[in-house]
């Protein structure tokens, strides 16, 4: 799986995968994330801010490098939201 090669853990994606089925915190990401552009999430610092208000949204403590595995491979992934294909392609990367 792709997001391996940047060091993230499957353990952490399973736990994430599973809280994200709670409606509540789906949605609170969805507000989060729907006003997200292709540019900000090439943006290192709006990625770091993302990457933290995800894991406080998730009740999840990422350490230092955690944080920076997860935003490597967001930027790395070059996702644009508004681009069904990328959205589909990064689906499949986590289910």
């Amino acid at each position: 799986m792709s997001y391996q090669k940047y060091g993230i853990r499957p353990d952490l994606v399973e736990r994430v995968k599973y809280k994200m089925k709670n409606p509540v915190v789906k949605d609170r990401m969805k507000q989060m994330l729907s006003t997200v552009t292709k540019y900000d999430l090439q943006d290192r610092m709006k990625v770091r801010k993302l990457v933290k208000s995800a894991a406080a949204a998730l009740s999840e403590k990422l350490t230092e490098t955690q944080e920076e595995q997860i935003i490597a491979f967001i930027i790395g992934q070059k996702i644009d939201p508004n681009n069904t294909f990328h959205l589909l392609k990064l689906w499949a990367t986590f289910r």
